[in-house]
Order: structure tokens, then C-alpha cells, then sequence
């Protein structure tokens, strides 16, 4: 395998982190990332602008995410990544995992609707367009679980144990698409979960940590089977640069620990997440319940009330 057809020195010194955290940004994902927060901070500016509020975690949440995928994605973890089994998983692990979350807790998407300007009658503007999509049948598709659970499993299994990763491994499109996959694959996956942006599948508390627990076993499981082989599985990474001084079985070994280890991150994350929102849920409903008794006076507890000495009543 060629890895100088990326333009990378084939000759990178031994890794460190210091090295890893160098710059050394990728056009694509250095504009997106650009991009990304100069939209997002315009929506909030606007929101201001007009009196509106937008809550400061949500701005961190984001902010952190967008850094967390320029810093696997712009430094020379990337170019380790190209040569080094476990660089490659720490990218894919932060930017299918990692990233995806963060960023939907900034809600990008409720910042969106509320950001932008609604359409005059009988028209359409990037507003109405933004729910059209939201509610479209594609939409209701690719954010159930029957598809984002097999989506997210074949993405690990699919990919690095057969020819296809060493296909895209071998040119920039190729990989460059293969990190939007995963960052894209990560997206549709925990944004159903993590429930804060609207979207056609929105299930249980419950039902969410179900298909929270359903995905993350296999990532464990893919570690395992890489850490267990007895020889490197990948041909992409089994003649590394002299240079790096490194042993691909080795290497091999702590892509698949990584692997097995960084599934427990994600999930704890999410799972915070999700307790915290299921409690402000409930603080919500007993607070309208609360403000509908005391419009009503309790109509519906005196009603339960005299419904139960009826009930005594008719037993005497």
C-alpha cells in the first residue's frame, strides 16, 4: 500500500502526542469546521438581536464539538491515522462517537428553526424547506432504529473486515469520504437518542436507552476480535513506515483496545444525558399539572375523590 499517494511524508518520526497535536489541517474538514461555528454563532447573534435567548451550554456543547473533529481531523492525527492502526481508531472513535454527540447537544437544528426568517404565504424559504425535510419519509428512515442500528454495526464490521476500507484508504477522496461516513453515520444514530433537536422518530426514555445499549456491545465486541488476532487484519496497516519504529500487530492490538474502551465513554455521556433530560421532563409535566389545578381548583382530584365514595357508597 502506497500511503505517499495522500502527499504524506512517508518518513513521519515516531509518534507522540506532542507530534499528533501538530497542525496540519485537512482543507475539507478545516472549511466545515469554519463553516460550522460561523453559521451557528451568526444564528445565535440573531436570536439576540431580537431579544431572544439561546443557553450558553448549548453554544459550549457545540463549539467543543466542531473543536473535537478539527483536532482529529486538522492535526497530524491525521496523517498518523493514514499509517498508524491506532491513530486511525482514535479519529474514528472521537469523530463517530465523540463529535456526534457534542454537537447535538448544541441543537443546531432547533437553533435553525427559530434562526431563520419564516416564508411569506405561498412560499418557501430555506425554513419551510429545513421542515419539509424533517418530516419527510427519508428522514422517518434513516433515524429509526431498524436502520441506524445495523447502519452503525456495518460501519465497524463492513468496513474494516473486508476489501472495502483498503479501497478507500488508498486515495484522499476515498478516506475523506470514509470520515464523513463516520461522522454522518454517528449523527443519525445518537440524534433520535439524544431527543434535543425535533425529528420524526422520537421515542421513550426508556426506548431511548434500549437503543443506546443495543449499538455500543458491538463496538466491544469489534475491539476484542481485533485485539484476539493472532496476525494484522487490515492490509492497510500491515507494513507501517520503517520509520515509526512501530509493530503492526502491536499496533493492531491497541487499535482494538481503544476500540473496546472508547464504547463506554459515549454511553455514559448519553446516559447522563438522557437522565437529566428525563427529569426535567417530569419537572415540566408536574408543573402544568400543578398550574391546571389551580385553574380549575382541582377539579379533576375532587372528581377522583367523589368517584371513590360513590365507590364506597354502593359497598355499604
Amino acid at each position: 500500500m502506497d500511503h505517499s499517494g495522500h502527499g504524506m511524508n512517508m518518513d513521519l518520526p515516531p509518534f507522540t502526542l506532542g507530534r499528533g497535536l501538530e497542525l496540519s489541517a485537512d482543507p475539507f474538514f478545516l472549511a466545515g469546521s469554519v463553516a460550522a461555528l460561523a453559521l451557528y454563532g451568526y444564528a445565535v447573534l440573531r436570536l439576540r438581536r431580537r431579544g431572544d435567548g439561546w443557553p450558553v451550554g448549548r453554544i459550549v456543547f457545540f463549539v467543543v464539538g466542531v473543536l473535537s473533529v478539527a483536532l482529529v481531523m486538522c492535526t497530524k492525527l491525521n496523517d498518523y491515522g493514514m499509517v498508524m492502526f491506532s491513530v486511525h481508531m482514535v479519529q474514528h472513535m472521537v469523530i463517530s462517537m465523540l463529535s456526534p454527540i457534542l454537537l447535538l447537544l448544541g441543537a443546531p437544528v432547533t437553533l435553525a428553526l427559530r434562526a431563520l426568517p419564516v416564508a411569506g404565504r405561498d412560499r418557501t424559504g430555506p425554513r419551510e424547506l429545513l421542515l419539509m425535510l424533517l418530516h419527510s419519509r427519508y428522514m422517518k428512515i434513516v433515524t429509526h432504529p431498524a436502520f441506524t442500528i445495523p447502519l452503525f454495526i456495518a460501519s465497524l464490521y463492513g468496513l474494516y473486515f473486508t476489501p472495502l476500507f483498503d479501497f478507500l484508504m488508498g486515495s484522499k477522496p476515498g478516506h475523506l469520504a470514509m470520515m464523513v461516513h463516520f461522522l454522518g453515520v454517528g449523527l443519525v444514530f445518537f440524534w433520535p437518542i439524544m431527543g434535543v433537536d425535533p425529528g420524526p422518530h422520537r421515542p421513550g426514555y426508556v426506548m431511548r436507552m434500549l437503543e443506546l445499549f443495543a449499538g455500543m456491545p458491538f463496538h466491544a465486541f469489534f475491539g476484542i476480535a481485533l485485539m484476539m488476532a493472532s496476525g494484522p487484519m487490515v492490509e492497510t496497516y500491515k507494513t507501517p513506515p520503517a520509520s515509526l519504529g512501530i509493530d503492526p500487530l502491536s499496533d493492531q492490538n491497541w487499535a482494538g483496545g481503544i476500540a473496546w474502551a472508547f464504547s463506554e465513554i459515549p454511553s455514559v455521556l448519553v446516559l447522563i444525558a438522557l437522565v437529566f433530560q428525563w427529569y426535567r421532563s417530569e419537572q415540566r409535566t408536574a408543573k402544568r399539572a400543578d398550574r391546571a389545578a389551580d385553574r380549575d381548583g382541582d377539579r379533576e382530584l375532587n372528581a377522583y375523590n367523589a368517584y371513590l365514595a360513590s365507590l364506597q357508597a354502593r359497598g355499604q
